[in-house]
């Protein structure tokens, strides 16, 4: 692994007052962050002390030096390589010039902010097993800061806080159950002394929460379930009896879903605490119970709490039918709006269902909705009742239906949006990519498998050109400038693909994101005019920020191609940028002189696959369960997004050594485990005809001149 520093830029612009780091006669305490300074951030500008840089978790930064008329003097002043080839989705914070970011795996580091030298790195040996857990590769997306500690959530369900000076563990719990398939990849938050955790797994059969922890000793102090479990046990509190009488069948069984896995905010004017709530499971409703069951409270909700307690305030579902994985975990933002001529405290979310909804955040009252791109599962939002007017066509059963967009990818999913009080709109990443649902005629839970319903094969990708062809020119990406007052778009701009990076908005008039094909962009942030542009050598997924130290601003982003749409998704990855993963942190200023090592040249490999002697049916066979268990890793109709090995081209298909690894374990440490709970040998062979049969066939397809 290379570890090496390319050091300082070519001096200072200034930054004004008070936009450096704390100043004090006496050292500080690292990460000496208090209630006080964080209920007070935007006096610290230079710091990014948590998620979203304040409690309004706007992703705004009142920095201004870097500005519209000098970007083009912005350069890379460091970079780190990480020992990791997964995703990065971390949004890093900065605490009086200390950095703190993670990787994928759920490992900690700490940095020089300035000088980019490592001052700790922590890796919590999170079993390679757990992998096969986590349905969106076993990314993180950072850390909390309070007193002197660095929390962070791991991929197997702990919560560890570490020393912030030197990261050694403090206190360390288990926040799940472990004979469940829960994982944490979201963010902890931190306020009155309590750091707040949520988890993932909607599809894995688990029953959603967020919880409450004690930050100086790490005592669960509470929790809140985000769904009702078995009705014949007390409830734990008013709110799961009420939603019992919404649920119909035996939802317990399998979880119920409903997963906190990203978005908690803290809400200080008001005292509340905010979660998004996941999808339910399986995401098919005929598998869930009788009919008639829709509201599934509390479910695709933004759910306020009281943070000492965790009691239930009040909540507003998004999205009642919940059988297209619309889940509201992605980013809420506060801000007070003016709106038909008074000012409202609002919260704005542009969840995956493809609305921007506006609502007091008070009370939970809809104050708008409307969508901020191309939807078809939907005509509207009655303003009247909150609820969805559903498309004639929207529901799916056994038959495929019309493409229904947004798809499971959402129209927006965790990657960070942020919003401009000086502009007064919200920028966010969107994905405009469908899918043919179908439910599965033969659906059963599995071990291993992603427990949705819905038929694999039926979504896969048709080998047709043509269809093919009009698939992928359907699917496409944007950064969206979005006026949520007017709910209209203000500015966009255009992407290849889905699946870009995260925003940041900065005073000197200026966004920042990261795009899917391996660039670092900006744009005015009045008229999405083209700024500047770094080339990444790599996706760039995650949020950026901007922090200063000694006068200096710096923009910071963490690179690293990952996540479920380059696993899942395959050949439709490369429509977005055909990329191979390079994960680093890059951190650029002003008059930054550094540059990126060239790209090693990768021989390409070549396809040398065994004779196929399977028939049709064996194939048919080998497709399902590659669908099933195996495309969510290797992707789509075994085509691999880059990420993580492409079957076809695997040694494995010649000898018995494929029996070892799908059936033995041989790779566990690697997240590759033993299927043999579900797919026995013959089936495991099936599989493997399966890819033989698709290298063949993209074999051809490459003489003709048209495979991937």
């Amino acid at each position: 692994m290379r570890r090496w520093l390319l050091l300082l830029g070519l001096g200072a612009l200034g930054l004004g007052a008070g936009c450096g780091p704390r100043k004090s006669a006496a050292p500080l305490k690292s990460a000496a962050v208090t209630a006080s300074r964080l209920l007070n951030a935007n006096a610290e500008p230079g710091n990014w002390m948590t998620y979203g840089r304040t409690y309004s978790e706007q992703r705004f930064s009142e920095l201004k030096a870097i500005d519209t008329r000098n970007i083009s003097q912005l350069g890379l002043t460091w970079y780190y390589d990480l020992d990791t080839h997964r995703g990065q989705e971390a949004t890093p914070l900065v605490v009086d010039g200390v950095m703190y970011f993670t990787s994928a795996w759920s490992k900690v580091y700490a940095f020089d902010a300035a000088a980019g030298k490592l001052l700790w790195s922590y890796d919590p040996k999170v079993p390679g097993e757990w992998g096969v857990n986590a349905c969106c590769d076993v990314v993180n997306r950072g850390v909390a800061v309070w007193n002197g500690k660095v929390m962070v959530g791991t991929l197997d369900g702990r919560l560890i806080a570490l020393d912030a000076a030197t990261g050694k563990p403090v206190w360390e719990t288990l926040t799940i159950d472990p004979a469940h398939r829960y994982t944490i990849t979201g963010a902890p938050r931190v306020a009155k002394g309590l750091v707040f955790i949520g988890n993932g797994g909607a599809e894995m059969d688990v029953r959603g929460y967020v919880s409450a922890y004690d930050a100086e000793t790490g005592k669960l102090v509470w929790r809140f379930y985000t769904v009702p479990g078995d009705p014949s046990q007390p409830f734990e509190n008013p709110a799961m009896e009420k939603a019992a009488k919404t649920w119909k069948g035996q939802w317990w069984k399998l979880g119920g879903g409903g997963t906190v896995w990203n978005s908690i905010v803290y809400d200080p004017e008001l005292d509340q605490l905010y979660i998004g709530t996941g999808n339910r499971s399986p995401w098919t409703a005929r598998d869930r119970g009788p009919a008639g069951s829709d509201d599934s409270l509390y479910t695709c909700s933004i759910v306020a709490l009281k943070p000492e307690t965790g009691q239930y305030l009040w909540h507003y579902q998004e999205e009642t039918p919940d059988v297209w994985d619309y889940d509201a975990d992605e980013d809420m933002i506060l801000a007070d709006l003016s709106i038909a001529g008074s000012t409202r405290k609002v919260l704005m979310q542009a969840p995956k269902n493809g609305f921007f909804y506006v609502l007091d955040r008070t009370n939970g009252a809809l104050i708008s909705a409307q969508p901020f791109t191309h939807v078809t599962w939907a005509t509207g939002i009655d303003m009247k009742t909150g609820r969805p007017t559903e498309a004639a066509d929207a529901r799916y059963a056994t038959k495929n239906g019309p493409p229904i967009v947004p798809g499971p990818l959402g129209a927006h999913s965790w990657q960070p949006m942020a919003f401009s009080p000086l502009t007064d709109l919200a920028y966010i990443p969107v994905n405009d990519a469908g899918f043919e649902y179908k439910a599965d005629e033969n659906f059963k839970p599995t071990h291993f498998g992603m427990d949705t319903g819905t038929d694999a094969v039926a979504a896969g990708m048709p080998q047709n050109p043509q269809v093919k062809k009009a698939i992928l020119n359907s699917i496409k990406g944007k950064l969206l400038a979005w006026d949520p007052i007017q709910q209209k778009q203000a500015w966009a701009i255009e992407r290849p693909g889905p699946w870009n990076g995260g925003v940041l908005a900065t005073a000197g008039n200026v966004v920042f994101e990261g795009t899917a094909d391996g660039h670092f962009e900006a744009y005015r942030a009045d008229n999405g005019q083209k700024l500047w542009s770094f080339d990444a050598q790599t996706g760039v997924i995650a949020g950026p920020i901007s922090y200063a130290v000694n006068g200096d601003q710096y923009i910071a982003v963490l690179a690293g191609w990952g996540g479920v749409f380059p696993l899942v998704t395959g050949e439709v990855s490369f429509k977005s940028g055909h990329v191979r993963n390079v994960s680093r942190m890059l951190v650029f200023k002003l008059g930054g002189t550094a540059n990126l090592p060239p790209l090693p040249e990768i021989e390409p490999p070549e396809l040398k696959p065994p004779p196929l002697h399977a028939g049709a049916a064996e194939i048919h066979k080998g497709e399902a369960l590659f669908q099933q268990f195996c495309s969510r890793c290797h992707g789509d109709v075994a085509i691999s997004g880059g990420v993580l090995p492409d079957l076809r081209y695997s040694s494995t298909l010649w000898n018995d050594q494929w029996f070892y690894i799908v059936l033995g374990g041989m790779l566990k440490s690697d997240g590759m485990v033993s299927f043999s709970k579900d797919i026995s040998r013959s089936d495991a062979a099936a599989i493997r005809s399966y890819v033989i049969y698709r290298a063949h066939q993209t074999a051809e397809q490459k003489k003709a001149g048209g495979a991937q």
